[in-house]
């Protein structure tokens, strides 16, 4: 009886944590969603869009220079995370998609880049070697199928090669960000120390903010905009509060919900549950901007929401104890070896 006690325990902990874990994935889609619809009145204000994800990841790294600071040993125990961290999951991500978008669809660049998921169930596959749950497999089909119809790809299609290059970057950028999410979280395993995902994300953002200069270039933007204001939907709205919003809720509470759920979960799962995003920034634009959903986009959200509960709901196989091992393949075992 305290053995299936023990068992229940364990299993009713590992419930409660993956259900924390997509609880925060929910979080992170939800914040990562409402960067365009906030950036997006900006823009439209006189800002360059890279000038635009510039303040946006610049802002988020200065709020986190506290506890860059306080987790500077990082920087010597685990510099090729954090120097990876910072331009694949925040450079690389946003460079790529706003390049892309210059050449090609909004909507052909949004899906191409979350083909990261079925990218992310590759690689745990092929390069790590690890089991892939058909319940994963089956969420990265249903959630591009649903993108397909949210973003409507099939209006203005452009076959901009460099364009979809770029866009295909974003999205090996992204499964970057999902795979070194996870980068140290069994850590301790081995008697390694687990890197605190706060000070990751933190150095990830500051060497995101160095790279992101260079190819933004701020010294030339338009400062004045800022002390301005911005239309959004025919409500005008002071620029210094949308630029707020993107940099501590849609950079610093994303990144930050999104780096644990994925060390909850697994980063296929997450990678999942992040698709979502781009139902909410079409269900926000929809609210906030007036720009009206098709009924193919409701359809299309309603197959992603379904993948992604496929996905977190399918758990992997566990691996069975060497201790627990039949007993007739022990004896085969200790036969052989004598």
């Amino acid at each position: 009886m305290p053995v299936h006690g023990s068992k229940t325990s364990q299993g009713q902990q590992e419930t409660g944590g993956r259900g924390f874990g997509l609880g925060l994935a929910l979080v992170s889609a939800l914040a990562f969603g409402g960067s365009g619809v906030a950036a997006k009145p900006l823009i439209e204000a006189g800002l360059d869009s890279l000038c635009v994800v510039w303040l946006r990841v610049a802002g988020a790294a200065l709020v986190m220079l506290p506890l860059a600071w306080r987790h500077r040993a990082l920087v010597r125990r685990r510099p090729l995370l954090l120097l990876g961290y910072g331009l694949l999951a925040v450079a690389g991500v946003q460079a790529c998609y706003f390049a892309a978008i210059s050449r090609i669809p909004v909507g052909v660049a949004l899906l191409v880049e979350y083909l990261a998921p079925a990218l992310v169930l590759g690689w745990v596959r092929f390069v790590q070697g690890k089991a892939v749950t058909r319940g994963a497999a089956l969420g990265v089909v249903l959630a591009v199928g649903g993108l397909a119809c949210v973003v409507e790809v099939w209006s203005g299609l452009s076959f901009d090669l460099l364009g979809l290059v770029l866009a295909l970057g974003a999205a090996c950028c992204q499964v970057g960000y999902f795979v070194l999410s996870d980068q140290g979280s069994d850590a301790g395993a081995d008697g390694g120390e687990v890197p605190d995902p706060f000070g990751v994300i933190a150095y990830g953002l500051l060497v995101g903010a160095a790279v992101l200069t260079v190819v933004a270039r701020p010294w030339g933007m338009d400062w004045s905009v800022l002390a301005g204001s911005a239309a959004m939907n025919g409500t005008t709205v002071p620029a210094w509060m949308l630029l707020g919003w993107i940099v501590l809720i849609a950079t610093v509470v994303a990144y930050v919900t999104g780096v644990v759920s994925v060390r909850r979960l697994s980063p296929q799962v997450a990678g999942v549950v992040a698709c979502l995003e781009a139902v909410i920034a079409t269900v926000l634009a929809w609210v906030l901007l007036g720009e009206h959903l098709s009924a193919p986009q409701l359809l299309g959200g309603a197959v992603v929401l379904i993948g992604a509960l496929v996905a977190q709901s399918a758990h992997p196989a566990a691996p069975v104890p060497e201790a627990l091992a039949e007993p007739e393949t022990a004896s085969a075992r200790a036969g052989g070896r004598v």
